[in-house]
C-alpha cells in the first residue's frame, strides 16, 4: 500500500518502489542499480557516476564515494572508484566556479553553463562508462543551492543524448520540504531514479526508499532476473505503518499545499538579515534555506579555516542553540547556517527565527 501511494506522488513512470533503512542506503541501492541495469541492457562498461562539487549523499561506501567533500572521504580511502566531480549551482560564487566567465547575474546561463559541464564529463570519461548522473534538486551541502532556471532541463536532454540514468537524491529535499512531494515535480524534470528518506515518515522511525522508472525496471521483469539487493530492516512493517499514516497527515492537513503558501513570507523575513554586514546571501526554496556568511560584504571575501572554525564552532554553533534557534552552522564549503523548520510553521515562526538570528549574527560580527 505504501509503495502504491509513493509511486502515485513520484513524477511519470516512476511506479517501482525498494524500500532501504535510510538514505545512504538508498543512494547506495540507486548506484547498483543504475550498474545492474545497464549490463542487463547490453552496455556493461557503464558504471560510472557524476555528482556534484561540495555535494553529500551519504556515508556508506559507495554513498561516500558520490559524495564531493574530500574532508569527509579521506579517512576512509580508498572507496569506490569511477565517481567524478562537477560544478555545483552556487550562483553567488559564480564568478569563482566559472572562473569569471558568468558572474550570476544571468541566473540561465549560469544554469545553461552549469550543466553543460556534466556534458563535458561524460565526454571526457568516455559515454559508454558512464551510467548515472546523481542530483539533488535543492543541494544541501554548501549551503542550499537551488538549480538556476532551465538547469535540470538541460541536464535532462544530456542524460537522454549519452543513454545515462538521471537519478534525483531527495533524501533531504522529498516530502514536503520544497512544498512537493518530490523536488523533481517542483522543478519540472523527470528523473529515472529518486532516492528519498527522512521526510517519508518525518523522522519517527527510519526508512529509506529507491524509487525507480518503468524502464529502468524492465530488465528484470523477464525470466529469472533479480536484483540481487537488500537490507535487513528494508521495508520493515513498523517503519512502513508509520510512513503510511505520515502520507495521510500530509493528505489530510495540507502540508505541502501550507508550505507553498508560506514560503514566499518566510524568504522575505530571511531577506531582511541581508542588512547585515556579515549576511553574504539568503537563498533556497520551500522551507529550506541557506544563508551565507562573509568576511567582505562588497568584495565577497569569505572566512579563512581558522576564522571559520573560531565563527561557526567557536561562537555560532552554541549561541544559536542558547537562543533556541535549532539549526546547522556548516562550512562544508563556505560558512553557512543552514534552516529547514517544521513544515507547519507561520510567520510567527518566521519572525523569530529573523529574530534570533539578527541578534546572534549581530553579536558575532562584532567579535570579528
Amino acid at each position: 500500500e505504501l509503495a502504491a501511494k509513493i509511486a502515485g506522488y513520484a513524477p511519470g513512470d516512476l511506479n517501482r518502489v525498494f524500500f532501504t533503512s535510510g538514505g545512504g542506503e538508498a543512494v547506495e541501492s540507486a548506484w547498483k542499480l543504475a550498474k545492474n541495469y545497464f549490463k542487463l541492457t547490453g552496455k556493461p562498461g557503464k558504471h560510472k557516476v557524476i555528482s556534484r562539487a561540495i555535494a553529500y549523499h551519504g556515508t556508506t561506501q559507495g554513498a561516500l564515494s558520490i559524495t564531493g567533500l574530500p574532508g569527509l572521504k579521506a579517512p576512509f580511502e580508498p572507496l569506490v572508484p569511477s565517481t567524478f566531480r562537477v560544478p555545483n549551482t552556487n550562483a553567488y560564487r559564480a564568478s569563482e566556479i566559472t572562473g569569471g566567465f558568468l558572474d550570476g547575474s544571468d541566473p540561465e546561463a549560469f544554469g545553461r553553463w552549469a550543466a553543460d559541464q556534466i556534458a563535458v564529463a561524460i565526454e571526457n570519461e568516455g559515454a559508454d562508462t558512464v551510467a548515472a548522473v546523481f542530483l539533488e534538486p535543492v543541494q544541501n551541502a554548501g549551503g542550499c543551492f537551488p538549480p538556476p532556471p532551465g538547469y535540470f532541463q538541460r541536464v535532462r536532454e544530456i542524460c537522454d543524448q549519452y543513454d545515462v540514468l538521471l537519478v534525483s537524491d531527495e533524501v533531504i529535499c522529498a516530502y514536503g520540504r520544497l512544498g512537493h512531494m518530490f523536488g523533481a515535480e517542483r522543478y519540472g524534470y523527470q528523473p529515472d531514479i529518486i532516492t528519498s528518506a527522512k521526510g517519508l515518515t518525518s523522522g519517527y522511525s527510519p526508512l529509506g526508499a529507491m524509487i525507480a522508472s518503468d524502464r529502468v525496471y524492465e530488465p528484470f521483469a523477464h525470466g529469472t532476473e533479480t536484483f540481487l539487493h537488500g537490507y535487513t530492516f528494508g521495508g520493515h512493517p513498523v517503519s512502513t505503518a508509520v510512513a503510511l499514516k505520515n502520507m495521510e497527515i500530509f493528505e489530510d492537513e495540507k502540508i505541502n499545499e501550507g508550505v507553498r503558501e508560506r514560503e514566499g513570507a518566510f524568504r522575505s523575513t530571511l531577506e531582511k538579515l541581508l542588512d547585515l554586514p556579515i549576511v553574504g546571501d539568503v537563498r533556497g526554496d520551500g522551507f529550506f534555506y541557506g544563508i551565507e556568511l562573509v568576511k567582505d560584504k562588497a568584495t565577497k571575501e569569505t572566512f579563512d579555516e581558522d576564522e571559520s572554525e573560531r565563527l561557526l564552532r567557536g561562537f555560532l554553533s552554541k549561541a544559536l542553540y542558547d537562543a533556541g534557534l535549532y539549526c546547522r552552522a556548516d562550512d562544508r564549503g563556505d560558512p553557512v547556517i543552514q534552516l529547514s523548520p517544521p513544515l507547519v510553521c507561520g510567520q510567527e515562526h518566521f519572525d523569530e527565527i529573523e529574530q534570533k538570528l539578527r541578534s546572534v549574527l549581530t553579536e558575532a560580527a562584532g567579535l570579528l
